[in-house]
């Protein structure tokens, strides 16, 4: 996991109980805190809980407003395009550098991960495709693959939790589902054969995709009010 996830204190704590309920759509986007009721809710101080805000807010899933006061982030479709015009641009970087950087080694247990994929869910049927955070998560591998802090540092720190809101709350189904899945075997493959220039083009595909399967959802909803 990220550095952020390491539990140590109460707010540590707070911090990363109340970013997976944002994440998972538990705490529902949109939506107005109540720094009474949250500190309530998870046993916590106000000034326990308002530490825990602030983080929150410098991972993109907080928003603060003088004289509003806090809100959990809003999807929206033009941030969508933002944040993943974003994504592909730099998690493209990171292939091209993992296919560089990693050791034969890291490049088998990426494989043993989509293997692990492959068997605990419905991928082929189109079900489902839920990754978990951290070292369960394909994207999070490669980019830790990549070795480039800086590069890990914007992707798993600072927008990581925002674009899992979007992949958990805006989820794959149907046919997108065993494509992605495909689509990240062909990105490894790359990688292992150390053609970064093809992984850093599958890759840039593969987002692009996910983000005009997300869109569509966006648009059936705007047509569904």
């Amino acid at each position: 996991m990220d550095s952020d996830n390491s539990v140590k204190t109460a707010s540590d704590k707070v911090f990363v109980d109340i970013r997976q309920a944002i994440v998972e759509g538990d705490i529902p986007q949109g939506s107005k805190i109540s720094e009474p009721e949250l500190a309530k809710r998870y046993g916590v101080s106000r000034a326990t809980l308002r530490e825990a805000l602030n983080r929150l807010e410098s991972c993109h899933l907080v928003e603060r407003k003088a004289n509003v006061g806090s809100r959990v982030v809003a999807l929206t479709e033009t941030k969508l395009k933002e944040i993943f015009q974003v994504r592909a641009s730099l998690e493209g970087l990171a292939c091209r550098l993992a296919a560089q950087m990693m050791s034969d080694e890291e490049v088998s247990e990426v494989k043993a991960l989509l293997d692990l994929h492959l068997t605990e869910q419905r991928v082929k049927q189109g079900e489902s495709y839920y990754q978990e955070a951290g070292d369960l998560d394909f994207h999070y591998r490669i980019i830790k693959g990549s070795k480039n802090s800086h590069l890990i540092h914007l992707l798993c720190n600072e927008l990581y939790q925002l674009i899992r809101m979007y992949r958990v709350q805006m989820g794959m189904n149907g046919p997108r589902v065993s494509r992605a899945f495909d689509e990240h075997l062909a990105i490894i493959n790359a990688i292992a054969a150390k053609d970064g220039e093809l992984a850093e083009l599958l890759m840039k595909r593969h987002i692009a995709s996910s983000g005009a399967n997300i869109e569509t959802k966006f648009n059936v909803a705007a047509d569904a009010t």
